[in-house]
């Protein structure tokens, strides 16, 4: 574990205004408030689509939660929204969240924390202890894709060939369809400098993420949007949920 080098996970905790970041973490996040004064606001509108998702899943009926790439622990955390009727799973590779995430969910019995590369879908579901896959799952993956390289729709695919009718998956990703303005630039080097830096996608890509399972209404839009309750200036990041059907 290295807290000299900026880490995206604990930058956006910063941004959150959490406290598991260090000096490393705060000085790149202030830098990319700089070349991008809304990244703090990007983060604060992305942390309340996931709670308006979850609220939403609620309503209809799911009590299981899978939470790919989940971070540190800060206030809104999905056990806390979700509640004790309800079962999490978080997984996460980072050390700092992990460990964290125990010492948070030591006296939780109904949420855990896997510490798994989501990218290995079998080892992720392998430690789920808590989750029934006879039974509708969200897995939630929200604003993390952007930080795999390389394309993520295989793996998404991997996690819901497991899911059965009725389970849903929910993310969130930076989304940029036209070409990014030169300043965008500066922002991509500050994460350049973190060991995830961010790969930018478009809107069709980002929905083949969904493998042509039906979008909750209104579908892929800035997170900002998704079911909102009050106008807001439009997030770069974009969200969506979608329902897994196979029939």
């Amino acid at each position: 574990m290295d807290v000299d080098q900026p880490n995206a996970a604990r930058m956006y905790d910063y941004f959150l205004g959490g406290s598991h970041n260090f000096a490393a973490d705060r000085s790149a996040a202030d830098g990319l408030l700089q070349v991008a004064p809304d990244a703090r606001a990007n983060a604060r509108e992305n942390r309340a689509f996931l709670r308006r998702v979850v609220e939403y899943l609620l309503e209809n009926g799911v009590r299981q939660f899978l939470d790919l790439g989940s971070g540190i622990p800060t206030a809104g955390n999905v056990h806390e929204i979700a509640g004790p009727e309800a079962r999490v799973t978080y997984v996460d590779v980072e050390p700092i969240a992990v460990e964290t995430s125990r010492g948070l969910l030591a006296d939780v019995p109904y949420a855990e924390i896997v510490h798994a590369d989501l990218r290995d879908p079998a080892a992720v579901l392998q430690g789920a202890t808590l989750l029934d896959l006879s039974e509708p799952v969200a897995v939630l993956i929200v604003s993390v894709l952007h930080f795999v390289p390389d394309d993520p729709t295989p793996i998404l695919g991997a996690y819901l060939d497991e899911l059965v009718d009725g389970s849903y998956l929910a993310l969130s990703h930076v989304v940029v369809d036209e070409a990014p303005p030169p300043e965008s630039e500066d922002g991509l080097a500050v994460y350049r400098r973190t060991a995830t830096p961010v790969t930018l996608r478009d809107s069709a890509q980002v929905t083949a993420f969904f493998h042509g399972h039906p979008l909750v209404e209104p579908g892929l839009v800035p997170v900002s949007d998704w079911r909102a309750d009050v106008a807001t200036e439009p997030s770069a990041i974009q969200g969506a949920l979608a329902r897994i059907t196979y029939r």
